[in-house]
């Protein structure tokens, strides 16, 4: 049953932590899943969030280690000897889990969590993993898998498979290779289940198998399972040996972090950061984008300037400079995130730059010739300047046009130069659209002016 976590749940269990009732506590959290119980630490200081953790069975206190957000997981062990991590959590981990727990600890104190480890088999496969880069397929890797030989026969292959599933939680697929370790294929359930037990597993093995190798980006492995509906992945090495897999809660982990992290770079915020993060930290991630955006105001007021005779001959064009500068920032950002979107699921096809800013013309000049066309409505029956009405309409349009041309433009040619192309949207994109709609305003109005 899914568990709601209510106010009222926090100060029984609070009160309960104060009066030291172990048994209550027990109680209340004895059939919780580990996911809910690292929800309700964050509602917990430190300390009585300890107290909860040391009265868990030892497999489900590692499992809500897990769960943990990553500064919530340091605070929390930063306070532990290296053994109790080692005997109470790291054992009882997966090895891709143990090795991101430790990657997070300082050096000196992995190598003495890994010194404390009893089974040698798998502190190699948690150094093994360190190795790799945690944006690599290599750092997302569990080395717990099912491994049968292709020479092997129905029945030797069930009997081994008992044995190797005592290690693994979840069981996707059974992995087949040869005698040096080379991924041959899968080899399903069903087909076990239904074959003669003296036939050979190289006679009813899928060869039609989908793996990476370890320096394939974690963005890549997400992308490849999401194309094709992979629970599981194998990763193999460059001689094509099967050394690990990685399942979906870890890919699904990635898609929230990239997600979180574009968002991030949207709203102008350069770190990863969380509301719970001190104002120091907050105010680091966030002030570089502010000071951009002071620049742009600074421009965008030196702009005025140069056309300040034009606005005192005709003040009534002061009162349309927010509508273009918001319509240009608004229309930037539009056609940059559906661009970012387009890079970020390999949607964009075998379109080139310029195809792509031709179609993004097209669909500019229809919404620029509405939208120029409804202001034009307005200011011809409610404004007494015919020469206002339609440098207004103009400028809109114009406007549009650029601001979705540099919006465009801008991800796709920061994507070319392997830049994040998230960093063209939010900020940055609308203070250009805001300093440059606010000069081709003023510029044809200028023009017209003298015109009409």
């Amino acid at each position: 049953m899914q568990f709601e976590l209510t106010k009222e749940f926090i100060d029984l269990l609070k009160d309960q932590i104060e009066n030291n009732d172990e048994v209550g506590i027990f109680n209340n959290v004895k059939d919780l899943h580990p996911a809910d119980l690292a929800e309700i630490y964050d509602e917990l200081s430190i300390d009585e969030a300890r107290f909860v953790h040391v009265k868990l069975d030892d497999e489900v206190a590692a499992e809500v280690l897990v769960e943990l957000e990553e500064d919530d997981r340091e605070r929390f062990l930063k306070v532990l000897p290296s053994e109790v991590i080692a005997k109470q959590f790291i054992e009882k981990l997966d090895s891709d889990d143990a090795a991101d727990v430790i990657g997070e600890l300082p050096e000196d104190k992995q190598e003495e969590v890994i010194s404390h480890l009893d089974d040698l088999e798998h502190a190699g496969d948690i150094v093994d993993l360190l190795s790799y880069d945690e944006d690599t397929a290599g750092g997302l890797m569990a080395k717990e898998l099912i491994t049968v030989n292709e020479n092997w026969n129905i029945m030797t292959c069930l009997k081994e498979m008992r044995k190797q599933a005592q290690d693994i939680d979840e069981i996707y697929y059974v992995y087949v290779i040869d005698d040096n370790e080379v991924l041959k294929g899968t080899l399903s359930l069903k087909k076990l289940l239904l074959t003669a037990t003296n036939r050979k597993i190289a006679n009813v093995i899928n060869t039609d198998i989908i793996s990476v190798k370890t320096d394939t980006s974690s963005e890549e492995v997400a992308n490849i399972m999401d194309k094709y509906d992979l629970v599981a992945l194998p990763v193999v090495d460059q001689l094509n040996r099967l050394i690990g897999r990685i399942t979906i809660d870890d890919v699904v982990d990635v898609i929230r972090e990239e997600a979180e992290r574009d968002y991030q770079l949207v709203s102008g915020i350069t770190q990863d950061v969380e509301s719970s993060d001190s104002a120091w930290a907050l105010t680091r991630a966030r002030i570089p984008w502010l000071f951009i955006g002071l620049f742009g105001g600074i421009v965008a007021a030196l702009v005025m300037g140069v056309y300040e005779v034009d606005l005192g001959v005709n003040p009534k064009m002061a009162f349309f400079i927010p509508l273009i500068a918001a319509m240009g920032g608004n229309v930037g950002v539009q056609s940059s995130s559906i661009i970012v979107q387009a890079l970020a699921n390999n949607s964009m096809g075998f379109d080139s730059i310029g195809q792509k800013l031709f179609k993004e013309l097209g669909v500019a000049a229809i919404n620029g010739i509405v939208l120029s066309t409804v202001i034009f409505a307005y200011n011809y029956y409610f404004n007494d300047s015919f020469a206002l009405t339609v440098t207004v309409s103009a400028a809109l349009f114009s406007v549009i046009i650029f601001a979705s041309m540099f919006g465009t433009f801008v991800p796709m040619f920061l994507n070319r130069m392997k830049i994040d192309p998230a960093l063209a949207t939010g900020p940055f994109i609308t203070t250009v659209n805001d300093i440059m709609g606010l000069f081709i305003y003023l510029m044809i109005g200028r023009a017209f002016y003298l015109i009409f």
